[in-house]
């Protein structure tokens, strides 16, 4: 029995470890923002590397996601004769929750694991020691740039994933199933609100950005300078990066749309 309880502490402890280490990490990150100001290209390169190649995975993704919604709703709506509230149904659902949610978890698979693996081989390779050397901050110039990029990028594609679901639904269900057009867009106008659905959503991609993008770039910065090392960094940022976002999804819903 004490065997367990000192497992239990010593893991505790090394939870709390790491915790604390990625928040001093975090802080030195927020210091060196101005910095990218100076140097705006290496902020651009970044962008293209984790916004502009992810679009059409965030694209296809959406897509089907919208039709899939579309399917599944109609034949749900019609059991109460309600197949013109579809397009509120689509919009509610991708606007809310699976918009910034199913981003949020395809930017950590496809844009997270890239920055952890790119600065774990660049610390196995020895490259950030380099440029300690050299006097060269690691963080300013490596981490801050990709820091920013993915905080500036994830709104922007789920703003994306949101847009082109939206159209899916439209596809399926006024191409395929035969809903009026006109009542699917005017009820999604009517019914979706700007600030409790859209701020909202947007507010839930910024947070699902900040997150995911500080563990991917904190654990490739912390990765044991090998191949195995940098594999299971790799491995640590998709699956705490899953758990973080539908965490934080149940809160910020809770504070959003609950009487928390």
């Amino acid at each position: 029995m004490f065997d367990i309880f000192q497992r239990l502490g010593a893991s505790t402890l090394g939870i709390l470890e790491r915790l604390g280490r990625g928040a001093t990490f975090l802080i030195n990150i927020l210091i060196s923002l101005p910095t990218v100001l100076v140097r705006p290209r290496l902020l651009i390169t970044q962008m293209f590397s984790i916004g502009v190649l992810s679009f059409s995975l965030i694209v296809i993704s959406g897509l089907f996601v919208g039709m899939v919604l579309a399917l599944q709703g109609f034949y749900t709506l019609s059991d109460f004769g309600a197949e013109g509230m579809l397009g509120v149904m689509v919009a509610a659902s991708l606007v809310r929750e699976l918009g910034p949610v199913v981003t949020g978890l395809l930017f950590a698979g496809r844009a997270g694991s890239a920055l952890t693996a790119e600065i774990g081989l660049m610390k196995a390779t020895e490259q950030l020691s380099g440029m300690e050397m050299m006097a060269v901050d690691p963080v300013a110039r490596i981490i801050t740039p990709r820091f920013l990029a993915g905080l500036i990028s994830m709104p922007l594609l789920a703003t994306l994933f949101t847009s082109v679901g939206v159209l899916g639904g439209y596809f399926i269900g006024v191409g395929l199933l035969g809903i009026d057009e006109g009542g699917y867009w005017s009820q999604m106008q009517s019914k979706i609100d700007f600030h409790q659905d859209i701020m909202n959503g947007l507010i839930k991609s910024v947070v699902f950005g900040w997150v995911v993008t500080w563990i991917a770039v904190f654990e490739g910065y912390d990765a044991i300078p090998t191949s195995e090392g940098v594999s299971r960094a790799t491995t640590r940022t998709v699956v705490h990066s899953a758990f973080a976002i539908l965490l934080l999804d149940f809160i910020l819903t809770a504070l959003m749309f609950g009487d928390v």
